[in-house]
C-alpha cells in the first residue's frame, strides 16, 4: 500500500461498434505507465478503464450483424480486454455502461437533475451526425457536414429533454481559470475557452426517441439517456457513488479523481459537459484533464478495404509486448500528433531496444561472467570516467519525476534510456577488454563491472512503468530485488560479491525487415479478406498501384487564402544539427538579399554536409517558432511518400536564391 496517499485515473471508454485500432490503444498503456510510475512513487492507485456500449451506432451494427446489441457489445468488450491483456495492462475496474450498477446510478442522476430544474422537456429539430452521436444546428455545421468527424449529416426532430448548461457556464470559467492546472495540455484549454465557452452554452440534449439501446429514463421509458451522460457517469458510479448519496466507501477514498486522460478530440465533453454534470450534482471536479494527441499511421486513412489498419495484438504478435509498450510510449509526442508505421516500428525495435538496452545488457552480463565467473563486486579503485557515470545514473530519478509531473511521457522514458546510453559509452570509454589482459588492473575492471551492474539496475527500476516485464527480467538476470523510489537516486546498493545468471536472455534479437514485412503483407491481406467478407459485393479500395499514392484533398481554399503565403527559392548556406535532438536540423538559407534560419525535422534523411548548397523551396513568410530552444523562421519544402520517407523539393533548373515560386 502507498505511502502517499491516493492517486484515481481513468481513461476514456472505448466505444464498442468494432475492434480498437493501435492509435485508440496507446490511450490505455499511458494510462497503464502512468500508474505503474505512480505506484513506484508511493501512491495508492486505483486505474478505470472500460467500454461505452450504447447509442445508435451500436444499435444500427448490431442489426446488421443479425445479433442482438447486447450480443454485439459483448464480444467487442471481450476483443477490448484481450488487447489490455496483450498490452500487460493491469486495471482494477473494467466498467461496462450496461453493467447494472451504472445504469442504476445513471437513471438515478437524471432524474436528480430533473427534480432540481436542470432538465425539462422539450423538442430538438437539427442536423444530427450518427458516428459522433451529436445535433449540430446548421450554423455549427462545416461546409454542410459535422464539424467534430467531417461526415455527413442528418436532419432530425424528435421529442428530448435537455441540460441547462447556461446555468454553469460562469461558475465553470471561474474554475479553469483559477485552476491553470484543470486542463491540459494549455492549448486544449483555450480552445474550450474561446470556441465553446465564452461564446456561450446552448442547452444539451440529453435524451432520444428515435432509438431504444440505452438507459431508459426511469420517469418516461419511451426517452433513453442520451450516451454523454450514460458514458461521462462511469467515472463515478465505477467507483460506488450514490446520487441519494450513499456513497461507497472506494468513492468516499478515490474522488476526485486525480487524472482523466483521454484523446484530444473529446475534450470538450470532458472539460465542460462532465464538470457542468459534477456542479449538478454537488460534486468535487477532477484534478486535472489530459487531451493527449493522436498517433497516426503514416499519414494514410486507415481502412480495412486497404488492409493497412493496424492493431495492437498484430503489433504485439510481431515485435512483443514491451517493444509495442516502448513505441507507442516514446513515439507520441506531448501535443503533436504522433506517426506509426510498420518500417519505423521495426527501426526503433533495431536500434533502440536491440542496440542500445539489449546489447547493454547483454554484454555487461557476459564480460561478468567472462572475467570473474559472474561475481560482482566492488574493489573502489576508481578511474576517470566513474564521477561522470554515476552522476547520470542518479540524476535520471528525478528528471523522470519531473517529465512524469509534467505528463510529458515519451520525455520521461528517453531519459531512461539517456542512463542505458551513457552505460553503453561508459564501456566503450573504460574498455574492460583491455583491462582484463592486465592482471594489475584487476581491481580496476572489477570496478568498472560493479558501475555497470549497479547502473543498470537503476535503470532498470526506473523502466518498470513502461516496459514492465524487461525490467523484471533484466533485475532477474541481475538477481536484484526491485528498489524503493526513494533509493533510485543512490548509488551503490547493489551487493558486492554477488553472483549475476550465467547465461543472459536476449531481450531483443535484431529483426529481419524483409521477413517482417512478409508477415505484415499476410495481415494486411487477411484484413482484405475479412473485409470483403463482411461487405459482400463492396469494391475493395485495394492497394495502390507500384508508384501510385492514394491522396486525399483537404478542402478547398479561396485563392486569396493561397496568395497569402509567400514562397520563394533559398539556397542552404549552412547547417548543423539541434542539441538534444534525434529529428532536427538547423539551416541557414539564404533568400536573396536575406538569410534565414529554418528548423526541419529531416535529420534522418540528410546530414548537415550533404544539405549545403542545396537549391530548395522555402515558405518565407510563416510565423516565426520555437523549436527545441532553436528559432525557425520559414518552412523547407518536402515531399513524402507512402512509407513516410521525405525528400526535399528543390528547382528543376537552376534558380537563383530569392527567385519567388509562383
Amino acid at each position: 500500500m502507498g505511502n502517499k496517499g491516493k492517486y484515481y485515473i481513468t481513461t476514456a471508454i472505448a466505444y464498442t461498434s468494432g475492434k480498437p485500432h493501435v492509435g485508440n490503444s496507446y490511450e490505455i498503456v499511458m494510462a497503464d505507465a502512468i500508474a505503474r510510475y505512480k505506484k513506484l512513487e508511493g501512491y495508492d492507485v486505483y486505474l478505470q478503464t472500460g467500454t461505452d456500449e450504447h447509442g445508435v451506432k451500436i444499435e444500427e451494427k448490431a442489426a446488421a450483424a443479425g445479433v442482438s446489441p447486447k450480443k454485439f457489445v459483448d464480444g467487442i468488450a471481450d476483443t477490448i480486454k484481450d488487447i489490455c491483456k496483450s498490452l500487460n495492462v493491469s486495471y482494477d475496474r473494467f466498467i461496462r455502461t450496461t453493467d447494472e450498477d451504472h445504469m442504476e446510478q445513471v437513471q438515478k442522476i437524471f432524474k436528480k437533475f430533473y427534480d432540481q430544474g436542470d432538465i425539462y422537456k422539450g423538442s430538438y429539430e437539427g442536423m444530427y451526425c450518427v458516428p459522433c452521436e451529436s445535433f449540430w444546428t446548421s450554423a455549427q455545421l462545416k461546409d454542410g457536414k459535422c464539424p467534430d468527424c467531417g461526415r455527413e449529416v442528418k436532419p432530425a426532430s424528435e421529442e428530448a429533454y435537455f441540460f441547462k448548461m447556461s446555468k454553469y457556464a460562469d461558475r465553470l470559467i471561474e474554475h479553469i481559470n483559477s485552476h491553470p492546472e484543470f486542463i491540459q495540455p494549455v492549448s486544449r484549454k483555450n480552445e474550450m475557452m474561446n470556441n465553446f465557452l465564452l461564446p456561450g452554452l446552448q442547452d444539451l440534449c440529453v435524451s432520444r426517441t428515435s432509438y431504444t439501446w440505452g438507459i431508459p429514463v426511469s420517469f418516461d421509458e419511451k426517452h433513453v439517456i442520451y450516451v454523454w451522460m450514460d458514458a461521462l457517469s462511469n467515472y463515478i458510479t465505477g467507483i460506488g457513488y450514490d446520487a441519494e448519496g450513499n456513497h461507497g466507501d472506494l468513492y468516499k477514498k478515490l474522488w476526485p479523481a486525480d487524472l482523466h486522460l483521454i484523446g484530444k478530440d473529446i475534450v470538450r465533453f470532458h472539460t465542460i459537459y462532465w464538470p457542468i454534470f459534477l456542479m449538478a450534482m454537488g460534486e468535487e471536479l477532477p484534478r486535472q484533464v489530459f487531451g493527449h494527441p493522436w498517433l497516426l499511421q503514416g499519414g494514410e486513412k486507415m481502412s480495412k478495404s486497404r488492409g493497412n489498419v493496424i492493431y495492437a495484438d498484430d503489433l504485439v504478435g510481431l515485435f512483443g509486448t514491451d517493444a509495442v509498450r516502448y513505441f507507442l510510449l516514446h513515439e507520441m509526442p506531448y501535443e503533436n500528433d504522433g506517426t506509426i508505421t510498420w518500417e519505423l516500428v521495426i527501426e526503433r525495435f533495431n536500434s533502440e531496444l536491440a542496440n542500445v538496452l539489449g546489447n547493454l545488457v547483454s554484454r555487461t552480463i557476459s564480460m561478468s561472467n567472462k572475467y570473474f565467473d559472474g561475481v560482482v563486486s566492488s574493489t573502489g579503485v576508481t578511474g576517470d570516467f566513474d564521477e561522470d557515470l554515476k552522476n547520470v545514473v542518479t540524476n535520471t530519478r528525478d528528471r523522470v519525476a519531473q517529465k512524469m509531473e509534467d505528463m510529458h511521457i515519451a520525455d520521461a522514458l528517453s531519459e531512461v534510456f539517456v542512463l542505458f546510453r551513457r552505460c553503453n559509452k561508459y564501456i566503450d570509454e573504460t574498455e574492460p577488454w583491455v583491462l582484463a589482459k592486465d592482471e594489475s588492473k584487476k581491481d580496476r575492471l572489477s570496478e568498472v563491472m560493479y558501475n555497470l551492474t549497479e547502473s543498470i539496475c537503476i535503470g532498470a527500476n526506473l523502466l518498470a512503468p513502461f516496459m514492465p516485464e524487461t525490467a523484471e527480467k533484466i533485475l532477474n538476470e541481475m538477481n536484484e530485488p526491485v528498489r524503493s523510489f526513494e533509493d533510485l537516486g543512490r548509488y551503490g546498493l547493489f551487493e558486492s560479491g554477488k553472483k549475476v545468471t550465467e547465461k543472459p536472455e536476449i531481450l531483443f534479437a535484431r529483426l529481419d525487415s524483409e521477413a517482417v514485412m512478409k508477415k505484415v503483407e499476410e495481415i494486411r491481406e487477411a484484413q482484405k479478406a475479412e473485409y470483403a467478407k463482411e461487405n459482400p459485393g463492396a469494391v475493395s479500395e485495394g492497394t495502390p498501384e507500384e508508384g501510385v499514392i492514394n491522396v486525399t484533398i483537404k478542402d478547398e481554399i479561396e485563392y486569396d487564402d493561397f496568395a497569402k503565403l509567400q514562397f520563394c527559392v533559398g539556397e542552404i548556406i549552412k547547417c548543423e544539427e539541434v542539441p538534444k535532438s534525434k529529428k532536427l536540423l538547423c539551416s541557414q538559407v539564404k533568400i536573396g538579399d536575406k538569410v534565414k534560419q529554418i528548423v526541419s525535422g529531416i535529420k534522418q534523411y540528410y546530414s548537415p554536409e550533404e544539405m549545403v548548397g542545396k537549391k530548395v523551396m522555402v515558405l518565407v513568410n510563416l510565423k516565426s517558432a520555437t523549436l527545441a530552444g532553436v528559432v525557425s523562421e520559414g518552412m523547407l519544402l518536402c515531399a513524402e511518400d507512402e512509407n513516410g520517407n521525405l525528400a526535399l523539393v528543390s528547382p528543376e533548373k537552376d534558380m537563383p536564391s530569392g527567385a519567388e515560386i509562383c
